[in-house]
């Protein structure tokens, strides 16, 4: 199994703090046969309540990834944090910015305020009070300030993130329903330079929980948005590479093709190539 892009730019590992039976050296082996040639293990840095205090071993974590530089000379292997609600955990996010050096981070947004509480995603459906399309409103928004905020990453994560954990009660989820939103979020990404992760959500029912839809991915293209790169977000080694047949195809129909200059990302097929900050 090969891929244009070979690689798997969104991984998790033991060193996560939901990802228990990560498996670093594991996920690298799973990564060789699935044909990859670059993998990213983007840790979690969150900071609410649902990570229950948990922080990221910095050193620890850099010293396995040396680990496993060594024993799979053949793939390259990224460090990398997946940084969730940066712009509200500013000094925080900041420390472990400057603790890591990291060749790849990510920001995420997993909870949003609604209504003054803070929701999150994977508990959806639990408080009758939060309606669909309040929900978004306040997701969208709140990437927008994601991005603009003073903490500095080079991609935006699995974008329509809520909708993977989506209650079965509620209408379908629909990205037209907020197209100018998302497209506001989407130019404000472009205008800042960054990377547009397509999130396979582990190949679990991608053509339900791929974040973002097909469609978002070519309204990016029209927001000027240069480069895509591919994430399975695997909590364990059999997850690596989850969906990426079906990936790659969306990706490619929106008008990206693998980029030759940096192996692992998708470029505009009418641009210049990506610009990572």
């Amino acid at each position: 199994m090969s891929h244009p892009a070979a690689a798997d730019l969104h991984l998790h590992s033991e060193w996560s703090w939901d990802a228990p039976q990560g498996g670093m050296e594991e996920s690298c082996r799973q990564a060789r046969a699935a044909g990859l040639r670059v993998v990213a293990f983007t840790e979690h840095a969150d900071y609410t309540a649902i990570a229950g205090g948990a922080r990221l071993d910095v050193p620890g974590y850099l010293d396995a990834v040396a680990r496993c530089r060594r024993q799979f000379p053949d793939l390259t292997i990224w460090s990398g944090v997946e940084l969730g609600e940066p712009h509200r955990f500013r000094a925080e996010a900041a420390a472990v910015l400057d603790a890591g050096g990291f060749d790849w981070v990510l920001g995420s947004l997993h909870c949003v305020e609604v209504q003054g509480k803070l929701v999150e995603s994977s508990e959806l459906g639990r408080d009758p009070v939060v309606a669909p399309g309040d929900l978004m409103r306040a997701y969208f928004g709140e990437l927008l300030a994601l991005i603009r905020g003073p903490v500095r990453f080079q991609v935006l994560a699995h974008l329509e993130y809520p909708k993977r954990y989506w209650p079965a009660g509620w209408a379908p989820y629909d990205p037209g329903d907020y197209q100018e939103e998302i497209r506001g979020v989407l130019a404000a990404a472009a205008a800042a330079g960054l990377v547009l992760e397509l999130n396979t959500s582990r190949g679990q029912d991608p053509e339900r929980r791929m974040c973002p839809a097909p469609v978002v991915l070519r309204w990016w293209r029209e927001a000027g948005g240069r480069a895509v790169s591919l994430g399975s977000d695997a909590h364990q080694p059999a997850w690596v590479a989850g969906g990426f047949a079906l990936a790659q195809d969306v990706v490619a129909a929106a008008g990206f093709a693998a980029d030759q200059a940096r192996l692992g990302l998708w470029a505009s097929v009418s641009g210049s190539g990506p610009h990572t900050g």
